[in-house]
């Protein structure tokens, strides 16, 4: 954090602090944003879908094009890293040409039930490939000056129930086969950002899981970039936060006053990233 930023965030009252952490609801930026963060004494940071591509909308007289790019799945099939990181800086140039901030791609779940809606846009059935695809994507899409986001973590494997269910997994196997291709991303490419999962992982929202958010990610592998939720995830915007999950998205004005009232209460710190009790 530099001087000038964390001179910001001091001069910040409670009440913004906590707006900042909580995505503004309805974007207002560009057509077909997925998303935005709150203007705080700053701009806001604009937020759009992947991952074959920026997903943008026409909206009134202007047209908004976007090139269609190969699935990630029809990119991994090329075994070209080299290739995907081509592909990824020019969906970077069309996401900074339009104003857009932070690209919520790629996907980098494994192929592990063939039903699963979403899994042309994943890379493969295989961690290692799975991981340098993703590495090589992210490298190409920040290198336009867009933040990646590497999603959805973790073990969001299917499509079916993916809001409620909760996936059971050892951790050898989580570690060997689900947790690799982050893993990878994050040591080998440094996204600036991670979209938590859904689902639950052994019994707690990805979203809310300390384990997984603050232990794995941040302490074991050393990830220094922005957590945030996917859209809607988690039941609990006090534990997203004190499980290490920065920013709430879509976010609400709800949320804002969980959070302010839980600092109030004693039950979150105000001052640093993965608030615990104190």
């Amino acid at each position: 954090m530099t001087a000038g930023v964390g001179e910001l965030i001091k001069g910040l009252s409670l009440e913004e602090k906590a707006a900042l952490v909580v995505g503004a609801g309805r974007p207002r930026r560009a057509p077909g944003v997925a998303g935005e963060t709150r203007p705080i004494r700053a701009p806001p940071i604009a937020l759009a879908d992947g991952p074959s591509g920026l997903r943008i909308e026409p909206s009134g007289e202007r047209k908004w094009y976007a090139t269609a790019f190969p699935a990630p799945i029809m990119l991994a099939a090329t075994w070209d890293i080299e290739l995907v990181e081509r592909v990824g800086r020019a969906m970077g140039e069309e996401a900074r040409e339009y104003g857009v901030d932070v690209l919520l791609a790629p996907g980098v779940n494994i192929h592990r039930h063939p039903l699963c809606g979403r899994n042309f846009e994943y890379f493969s059935e295989d961690p290692l490939l799975s991981g340098k695809m993703g590495a090589a994507y992210v490298r190409g899409v920040q290198s336009a000056g867009v933040g990646a986001t590497p999603k959805h973590f973790a073990a969001n494997e299917q499509e079916t129930n993916r809001y409620t269910i909760d996936t059971i997994v050892s951790e050898r196997a989580l570690r060997e086969i689900y947790l690799k291709p982050f893993e990878i991303i994050v040591k080998e490419a440094k996204p600036w950002a991670i979209m938590s999962a859904y689902n639950k992982l052994n019994g707690r929202y990805c979203s809310q899981n300390d384990w997984l958010l603050t232990k794995v990610l941040r302490e074991e592998w050393g990830f220094d970039g922005v957590v945030m939720s996917d859209w809607g995830a988690g039941d609990n915007p006090v534990e997203q936060i004190r499980a290490g999950n920065d920013l709430i998205m879509p976010g609400s004005d709800e949320a804002v006053a969980k959070l302010v009232e839980a600092v109030k209460r004693g039950e979150l710190r105000a001052s640093s990233r993965g608030a615990r009790r104190e």
